[in-house]
């Protein structure tokens, strides 16, 4: 494991990270939350923007990476909602760096820690949120409504992550459901 892990906020003054239960949280136990290198551009994003996340694997077949990825060879792309581009271009996101070893790997997505934790030194910006998925040859789509697109990602053979989705436009306008 690196030395470090990081967090994403968009609060530059945080001196020290307590364990909390988020509103938002499936478990009743309090963490500090912090993902990998690996993991960050999952988070290159307004903290409450809805979005979902694909990338091929190994077993991912050929006509789902088509599909779903595009023609253009992409292994990874995001995609958000047209409603929440001007937030994605003008928020200040940070990342915090936090000791590793204070950390525990949390059903295979995240990082906890138990204990308050203090970060290695100051929040660093993380700048033009388009530019860091360009530089990363993420595709970043735009779309109406993600639940067409989480649908097809769910039924495919890529890995997916969708998060923030309580925060999609309403499902109900998928087709005049």
């Amino acid at each position: 494991m690196s030395a470090e892990v990081l967090h994403f906020s968009e609060d530059p003054t945080i001196t020290r990270f307590v364990p909390h239960v988020a509103a938002t949280a499936r478990q009743s136990e309090p963490y500090v939350w912090a993902v990998t290198a690996a993991q960050a551009p999952a988070y290159w994003f307004p903290r409450d923007c809805p979005r979902i996340l694909a990338w091929s694997r190994a077993d991912s077949t050929a006509a789902d990476r088509e599909r779903i990825l595009g023609p253009g060879g992409a292994e990874r792309m995001h995609a958000i909602e047209y409603g929440w581009l001007r937030r994605l271009q003008s928020v200040r996101l940070y990342v915090y760096r936090l000791p590793a070893e204070a950390f525990r790997q949390f059903e295979g997505y995240a990082m906890v820690a138990e204990e308050p934790v203090d970060p290695l030194g100051p929040a660093e910006a993380v700048g033009d949120l388009l530019a860091r998925h360009e530089a990363a040859g993420i595709e970043l789509r735009l779309v109406p409504n993600l639940w067409r697109l989480v649908d097809a990602v769910q039924a495919s053979s890529l890995d997916f992550s969708a998060i923030r989705m309580r925060n999609a436009t309403d499902r109900a306008c998928v087709d005049g459901r």
